[in-house]
């Protein structure tokens, strides 16, 4: 496929600036999998599509306030670093603005009077980033004190206060993220509560979300797109849980395409339907005709145009049912990305 056959028109007011007054305030378009039927709904209707025995798969995952600010030493120039993750000798991979500026060796200098800097070690030529060693070894405890949540790119504002609760679900538990997992900022402790009261298994698995994400697909074919890695983890516990459920003849419902990314990277190929625990780096790409083979329900936000997200639901439906249910949001005036509405691709 071409990576045009993704594209769709979408009216520039509606991608969601902020979030709604109440998270559970979000509308959801849910589509039938099978017959792509379509019907409108509010988010607080998810559970009625759930039933005793279901399983509800979460990513808890913490976005990390991952951009910082600070000032070259020497000529004080201004600079800014979006933090992307730990390399495994404590090292800090990062973008830094401006970079060109900046070489091995350069130093910058925190706001703030009790973080002191970081030292450029190195630059990856494959990718624009680099390689920072922090004065303060917990580079987290900075973050949280002078960082700022790394709002996405189709978000024209700068962070604030209300961010730093609602681009952040309820239940993410482990610090790595730099985008929110952003179909479950719909959900509510009083929500999950009454789901797991109904009897509905819900179990955690950990993807730490990319900048990766929001990369635009630069390739004419689908299939010579590069993707980005991940990392995650699946416990042993949420495996089994996943695991009974099928043997049980119920369904594994996912909430957001990280969740799905993790699940399909762990299938196990000899026992159809069940995923085998591990934890690692995920760079798979899920794309038609490709179908899952784990997932049998998806709730995620709507996707940008000629994404590798939207490539994904493409796979839990026929192509040309998820463009017209797309078609469909449009015109309804749905809000779209990640302080969006959100889609539910559901079947029997």
């Amino acid at each position: 496929m071409l990576v045009s056959d993704f594209d769709y028109d979408l009216p520039e007011e509606l991608i969601a600036q902020h979030p709604t007054e109440r998270r559970e305030m979000s509308r959801m378009l849910a589509v039938d999998r099978v017959s792509g039927q379509y019907e409108l709904k509010q988010f607080t209707d998810f559970q009625s599509y759930l039933r005793p025995g279901d399983c509800l798969v979460l990513n808890d995952t913490k976005v990390i306030p991952a951009r910082l600010w600070g000032h070259r030493a020497g000529s004080g120039g201004r600079v800014q670093a979006f933090m992307l993750e730990e390399n495994k000798d404590k090292t800090w991979k990062a973008l830094l603005r401006p970079g060109r500026r900046l070489s091995p060796g350069s130093r910058v200098e925190l706001d703030g009077d009790d973080c002191g800097g970081f030292v450029v070690v190195s630059k990856n030529e494959l990718d624009g980033t680099y390689n920072l060693a922090f004065d303060e070894k917990d580079v987290l405890s900075v973050m949280e004190k002078h960082g700022k949540i790394p709002l996405p790119p189709y978000i024209n504002r700068n962070p604030e206060d209300a961010d730093f609760e609602r681009y952040q679900t309820v239940y993410a538990q482990h610090p790595g993220a730099v985008a929110a997992p952003t179909a479950g900022l719909h959900f509510t402790p009083e929500i999950l509560k009454q789901i797991e009261q109904c009897g509905v298994k819900i179990v955690k698995l950990t993807l730490h979300v990319g900048a990766g994400t929001f990369k635009p697909v630069s390739v004419e074919r689908v299939e010579d797109h590069v993707m980005h890695e991940e990392a995650f983890i699946l416990s042993p516990e949420s495996a089994a849980a996943i695991n009974q459920t099928h043997d049980d003849g119920h369904r594994v419902f996912c909430v957001g395409t990280t969740t799905v990314r993790v699940l399909e990277t762990c299938a196990d190929e000899a026992h159809p339907g069940h995923v085998v625990a591990q934890e690692g780096r995920t760079k798979i790409f899920l794309y038609p005709p490709k179908t899952p083979k784990v997932v049998d329900c998806l709730l995620t936000n709507f996707h940008l145009p000629k994404s590798t997200l939207l490539m994904l639901v493409c796979t839990f439906c026929d192509y040309d049912y998820v463009m017209a249910a797309y078609k469909f949001a449009v015109e309804q005036r749905l809000r779209f990305f990640s302080y969006g509405d959100c889609m539910l691709l559901h079947k029997d």
